[in-house]
């Protein structure tokens, strides 16, 4: 069983900076993609930054495209979203979730990390 668990939200001033962290463990992540999705309150939730992991091919929301990065470390078997810029509408929980095939939803998810992104 896939077991993904977040790190690294917090509270920041508006044009800061964090990275979240996702550690993944439970199969063999190499055709395997991870997402990056975030709900804020009475909002849908939405896919930030998704990456493959055999590749590293990446998506981006447009609204945080030049501002989000999205990686992989392999050996840390570790995702992580490095977030500048950070603006008040970027206040929500973040959580990762992942996939074995793009055909597919999201199956796997973690519990979340809370970003809160003061004015």
């Amino acid at each position: 069983q896939v077991r993904l668990v977040e790190s690294g939200g917090g509270l920041v001033q508006a044009g800061g900076s964090l990275r979240l962290s996702c550690v993944a463990s439970g199969r063999s992540f190499s055709n395997y993609f991870t997402g990056w999705f975030r709900q804020a309150p009475g909002k849908e939730r939405e896919l930030v930054a998704s990456i493959k992991w055999n590749s590293g091919t990446t998506y981006y929301l447009d609204s945080v495209k030049g501002r989000f990065t999205i990686s992989r470390d392999s050996a840390k078997n570790t995702v992580y979203l490095q977030m500048s810029n950070l603006q008040p509408e970027d206040t929500a929980l973040y959580m990762c979730a992942g996939r074995d095939s793009y055909l597919r939803p999201y199956g796997d998810w973690g519990q979340g990390t809370q970003v809160t992104v003061s004015s």
